[in-house]
């Protein structure tokens, strides 16, 4: 298990994707941010789903993605919709 994973969110396979895109702390994963973060990983997975955004602010803040006020949800699903891959 590494730093990343001591955060609420983060497995295994999210942490390697940070991981291979450049944010290998939790101090790099705060300063990133988890839009740019997300959009990092959306370049090398198109899978990368409005989940995993949340997933990733949630981390940032110290809590589960569930536990996300809903203004901020909201604005996370502005940014997925605004920034997914068409399939």
């Amino acid at each position: 298990m590494g730093e990343l994973q001591s955060l609420p969110n983060i497995a295994n396979k999210l942490e390697s994707q940070l991981t291979q895109v450049g944010v290998e702390s939790i101090d790099a994963l705060r300063q990133t941010g988890s839009r740019e973060a997300w959009l990092r990983i959306a370049a090398i997975d198109p899978s990368a789903c409005y989940m995993r955004l949340c997933a990733l602010e949630g981390a940032i803040r110290g809590i589960r993605w569930h536990n996300l006020d809903d203004e901020t949800k909201k604005s996370l699903k502005l940014f997925y919709d605004q920034n997914k891959r068409s399939e």
